[in-house]
């Protein structure tokens, strides 16, 4: 779950990393009293999951609440690619100094926790590392190690950030890293990590996702869910305990077992290709499955209206036989069942 930077703000604030004051409003009459409450120079950014806000417009500066206002009304509504703008944080300006970069992820080809760290920042950080990567420090965290002020510090140096704000980074690094850990995430990325003309360093702007999976750990993460643009379907398949991913085709897939519904999906893609007919959605239904977790599955993969209004995808299912009940496809309607070994499938139910 990817969160809005007001909401990676709060996050990270809770945690004692040292960020500036900021509100979220939904209207303009909403953003003029966050900028009054935060006085002075404020800045209005748009809340939306895509980079790119300050190219499109939507971050501005505000001289005071009045003009925060006026700013907010430009910015609501506003399109950034394909993404309406429906909030927007009030920041506190600052004075900015330096700006760095500092990022904790989960490295998943190794295996292991990666920290990016760099004095070069507010810039995409895979144009440091193409430009100046020895700018960019790169170190792998043992897990069951974790990042202590030592090993902080080591990486503070090894990005080549100044001496007279080594200290101040390593401290913002080990409470990173105790808040990636504590709220079970696989990013918690701070660009800009800036150093203001008083010489303090603060977390300006912020990306986290938080890991799905950990969710029956983490009952406070609820309320940071986006449920206006959440997906009704995904929302639903979350609800029935079923692995479902909408994509943008005509054939609807279910399976048992995520292997097998890969293949069914790139079986689909291949055959469908010439005919411009692809697979319309990822939908693994488990080991064991029922006749009730198949009908849920239907109902998923009926309810995707593709191609024209009211027209549902051809539902196809790729069943492992020796893994569910026996009786469980005939006692769902209108499902071509197919062999995944052979290609070839019967249609079942009424």
């Amino acid at each position: 779950m990817d969160l809005f930077e007001y909401q990676a703000r709060d996050l990270f604030e809770s945690h004692q990393i040292p960020v500036l004051a900021g509100a979220v409003a939904t209207t303009p009459e909403e953003a003029h009293a966050a900028a009054t409450k935060i006085g002075g120079k404020v800045v209005v950014k748009a809340q939306v999951k895509v980079g790119g806000r300050g190219k499109a417009g939507g971050v501005k500066l505000a001289e005071n609440a009045d003009d925060a206002k006026t700013k907010a009304a430009a910015i609501l509504g506003m399109d950034i690619k394909g993404h309406t703008v429906n909030k927007v944080m009030i920041a506190q300006a600052a004075p900015i100094d330096s700006e760095y970069y500092l990022a904790i992820l989960l490295d998943r080809a190794n295996r292991n926790f990666l920290v990016m760290a760099s004095v070069a920042g507010g810039m995409e950080i895979e144009e440091v590392a193409h430009k100046t990567p020895e700018k960019l420090a790169k170190v792998g965290i043992n897990p069951n190690v974790g990042i202590d002020k030592v090993k902080a510090i080591e990486i503070a140096k090894g990005g080549q950030f100044p001496a007279d704000v080594i200290d101040q980074v390593a401290d913002v690094l080990v409470k990173l890293w105790q808040a990636f850990i504590k709220e079970d995430a696989t990013l918690m990325e701070i660009n800009p990590l800036v150093k203001t003309s008083d010489g303090k360093v603060i977390a300006l702007d912020g990306k986290v996702t938080l890991d799905d999976n950990s969710g029956f750990r983490h009952p406070e993460h609820e309320v940071l869910v986006d449920h206006e643009s959440t997906n009704p379907l995904e929302k639903l398949a979350k609800e029935k305990d079923l692995n479902y991913v909408k994509l943008d085709g005509q054939v609807g897939i279910i399976g048992n077992g995520a292997g097998l519904v890969m293949s069914t999906l790139d079986v689909v893609a291949y055959a469908g290709e010439k005919y411009g007919v692809k697979p319309a959605n990822f939908l693994d239904i488990g080991g064991g499955a029922s006749a009730e977790v198949m009908a849920n599955g239907k109902i998923l993969v009926n309810g995707v209206n593709v191609v024209k209004k009211h027209q549902k995808p051809n539902p196809t299912a790729g069943i492992q036989g020796g893994i569910v009940e026996k009786t469980m496809p005939m006692e769902s309607s209108n499902v071509l069942v197919v062999n995944p070994a052979t290609g070839k499938g019967d249609r079942v139910g009424d």
